[in-house]
């Protein structure tokens, strides 16, 4: 089988515009991950493109350089009518067209297909959706520049933060009801937003492996989130650090994923580990940042488990899972 992965930041998604560095690293870790975890199967060859502007990868998959905007079409469009599967890994707003093209040339999706990232990509829809169906969340309310946003009568900081954003980008901290009407003044009224109160917890993440409304749980994260003025910081994670936690993170996955029946693959929870429980904050229909760490974590190759899925359709082979403790450093300094 070839199996083109196609990682958005540094395969040359913004070929055209200066890279964040923060973003380049942890598209990078994501990247070299699933590369590895992918070459080492037998009977699979591996494509990717790279931004002619970063390093080589030099990990056994054949790397297309881009150059510009119509050299990653082409590359894209040639690569695509020629593999088997694609594997893409892209905020969602890109996410979702990415799968669709996939789909459309008959070739194999090893992730969400297009409808559960457009439902996952809005933060309030997803909340809503297992609001519904009885799953824990944090409280989450739509947000519009100029508007009276109807929110609960409560003291104390506000989250402000775009609909459809990824991780921490955008997020704004409030310190109580005026700072947050002042910055709801500011926001474009073509951009929504979403608002929560700020919920004391640890910040995890599980990382789980999804079909048909199932989920296996395969690892629950602790998440290095640090404030930066009223701003926070994703600064890496540890992989299996939420010691019993596990059977509460497990039955929410299982609660996730039947709220959720269109992810599929590899899927993200961002969520809080309150004094009443975990609530979930957003759904990630994709492979996320904790990968880099998942290999070591589970001793098991994560990539072959989703291909597993990919052969058994509904019901893929439980092969025993470790639940090592592995830190995934997310610091911009220690990029190579």
């Amino acid at each position: 089988m070839r199996i083109l992965v196609y990682e958005h930041i540094t395969g040359g998604g913004m070929i055209d515009v200066p890279l964040p560095p923060s973003l380049a690293h942890e598209g990078d870790l994501m990247l070299r991950a699933l590369l590895c975890d992918l070459c080492e199967l037998q009977g699979i060859r591996v494509s990717t493109t790279r931004d002619a502007r970063l390093g080589g990868l030099g990990l056994g998959a054949e790397a297309h350089l881009v150059r510009d905007r119509r050299g990653l079409g082409r590359a894209w469009e040639g690569l695509l009518a020629q593999v088997d599967a694609v594997w893409p890994i892209a905020p969602e707003t890109v996410l979702e067209g990415l799968c669709r093209q996939v789909l459309e040339a008959g070739r194999a999706l090893l992730n969400t297909p297009p409808a559960g990232v457009a439902l996952a990509a809005s933060k309030l829809e997803t909340v809503e959706r297992l609001a519904r169906c009885g799953v824990p969340v944090v409280p989450t309310y739509p947000a519009s520049s100029g508007a009276s946003v109807k929110l609960p009568d409560r003291d104390g900081p506000w989250v402000l933060k775009p609909d459809t954003g990824v991780g921490c980008e955008g997020l704004r901290v409030c310190p109580d009801r005026p700072a947050l009407c002042s910055h709801l003044a500011r926001i474009p009224e073509e951009s929504p937003y979403v608002v929560q109160p700020y919920v004391p917890g640890i910040a995890a993440s599980l990382c789980l492996l999804c079909w048909a409304g199932e989920a296996r749980l395969l690892s629950c994260n602790r998440q290095r989130i640090l404030p930066v003025g009223d701003r926070l910081q994703l600064r890496g994670c540890v992989v299996n650090d939420l010691p019993g936690a596990w059977e509460r993170c497990e039955h929410l996955a299982w609660e996730v994923a039947a709220a959720l029946p269109e992810l599929w693959g590899l899927v993200g929870v961002d969520l809080l580990m309150t004094t009443g429980g975990p609530r979930v904050l957003e759904v990630n229909p994709r492979l996320t940042s904790s990968y880099a760490g998942l290999r070591r974590a589970l001793d098991a190759n994560p990539a072959g488990l989703v291909l597993d899925l990919l052969a058994s359709d509904r019901d893929p082979p439980r092969h025993p899972l470790a639940r090592k403790r592995v830190h995934v450093d997310m610091e911009v300094a220690h990029v190579a």
